[in-house]
């Protein structure tokens, strides 16, 4: 076996249109899969760059905020910030700066972590 990369990332959520709300609206992501399996669930997809965030609402799959984490590189940290404090969205920790970068953990409408990341110049 060889794996070549990440195909996605996926969160699992609880009210597929409250998540979009939250990840088109607040997070401003574009949504390029939609497929609403009606019962047996809802998978809805973001590519962003080379890899793809999705949300699947499906039986036997619950959010945790201790499972998966996806951190999503922003170009604007500082508006990214202010975005979510003006949008309430429930902050885990920062912001905060490393070395390499400034991060901020919050929560989605689930409770799931994710991390809005920012690279400083020289760090890829």
């Amino acid at each position: 076996m060889n794996v070549v990369e990440i195909a996605f990332s996926c969160y699992p959520v609880t009210d597929m249109a409250r998540s979009r709300a939250f990840y088109e609206g607040v997070l401003g992501l574009k949504m390029t899969v939609n497929s609403d399996m009606g019962e047996k669930g809802h998978w809805v997809e973001y590519d962003i760059g080379a890899g793809t965030l999705s949300l699947g609402r499906y039986a036997d799959s619950k959010p945790t905020p201790d499972g998966c984490c996806v951190g999503l590189e922003v170009e604007d940290f500082d508006k990214a910030v202010a975005d979510i404090q003006a949008a309430n969205t429930p902050i885990k920790m920062g912001p905060f700066e490393t070395p390499v970068c400034h991060m901020l953990m919050v929560s989605d409408p689930d409770g799931n972590t994710l991390i809005l990341h920012k690279r400083k110049p020289g760090h890829s």
